[in-house]
C-alpha cells in the first residue's frame, strides 16, 4: 500500500514539474489553454491509480463531456449544443414492458443513498442516486443541495394526476428521458446519466419515477 502512494506521488510530482518546465520553455512565460489542458490531463493520470471498481477509464471523457469541458464553462455553440443533445437523445431507452412507474417509497431510499462507484464498492453492488445532493425532493428531507431545482412538487406542479394516463404521457417520457440521459435535454448538463452510464438501472429508475409522478408520493402532497 505505501509502495502504491509513493509511486503515485513520485508520478504526480514527475507530472507537476513537466508542467512548470514547459511552461518556463516558452517564450512569453506562459502556456496556451490545450498546453493547460494536456499538464492537467498528464497529471490526472499519473495521480490516479486504478483500485477496485475504479479503473482508468473515468478519466476518458465522450463527446459530449469534453465539448462542455473545452468551452470552460461558457455557452456552447446553438448548433453544437442542439448537435449533443440529438445524439444523447438516441441513447435513451425505455423499459420494453412499457412500465416507467415503479415504488415511490424504494425511489426515496435510492434518492437516500449516496453510496456506489467508489473503489471499495464491490462489482454488481446496486448504486444510490444521491438525488438530495443536489436537489430539494421531499419536504420532510430538511437537508438538501441546491445545484440543481427543487423537485417538490414536481408532478403535481406539472398536472399529473394519473402517470398512467394519455395526458401524461409526454411528461412521463420526458421524465424518464431525463433521468437515462439529462444531456439529451441540456447540453452541458452537470446531472449524471443515469441510465445511459449504467449507474441506476431500469428498476431503479421506475422507482424514482414514482417517487416523482406518483400522487401518492410524498413529494407529490
Amino acid at each position: 500500500m505505501k509502495k502504491t502512494i509513493k509511486r503515485t506521488v513520485l508520478a504526480a510530482t514527475g507530472a507537476i514539474a513537466t508542467f512548470v518546465l514547459a511552461s518556463c520553455a516558452t517564450s512569453s512565460g506562459s502556456l496556451s489553454a490545450q498546453q493547460i489542458d494536456d499538464a492537467t490531463q498528464q497529471v490526472l493520470k499519473a495521480s490516479f491509480s486504478e483500485r477496485g471498481i475504479a479503473k482508468l477509464d473515468r478519466l476518458d471523457l465522450d463527446a459530449s463531456n469534453k465539448a462542455c469541458s473545452d468551452a470552460m464553462g461558457k455557452p456552447l455553440d446553438e448548433k453544437l449544443a442542439k448537435s449533443i443533445e440529438e445524439e444523447n437523445l438516441k441513447t435513451v431507452k425505455f423499459p420494453a414492458d412499457g412500465k416507467l412507474i415503479g415504488n415511490w417509497a424504494e425511489g426515496e431510499k435510492i434518492a437516500q443513498n449516496g453510496r456506489g462507484l467508489t473503489w471499495s464498492d464491490k462489482p454488481g453492488e446496486a448504486n444510490g442516486g444521491s438525488c438530495y445532493n443536489c436537489h430539494q425532493i421531499g419536504k420532510a428531507e430538511l437537508s438538501f443541495g441546491s445545484i440543481g431545482p427543487s423537485l417538490y412538487n414536481y408532478g403535481k406542479l406539472r398536472g399529473v394526476t394519473d402517470p398512467a394516463s394519455a395526458d401524461s404521457k409526454p411528461i412521463v417520457d420526458y421524465t424518464w428521458g431525463k433521468l437515462w440521459n439529462a444531456k439529451a435535454y441540456a447540453a452541458c448538463s452537470d446531472m449524471p446519466r443515469f441510465g445511459h452510464a449504467g449507474i441506476l438501472d431500469q428498476n431503479q429508475l421506475k422507482d424514482l419515477m414514482a417517487l416523482l409522478l406518483d400522487p401518492n408520493s410524498p413529494v407529490n402532497k
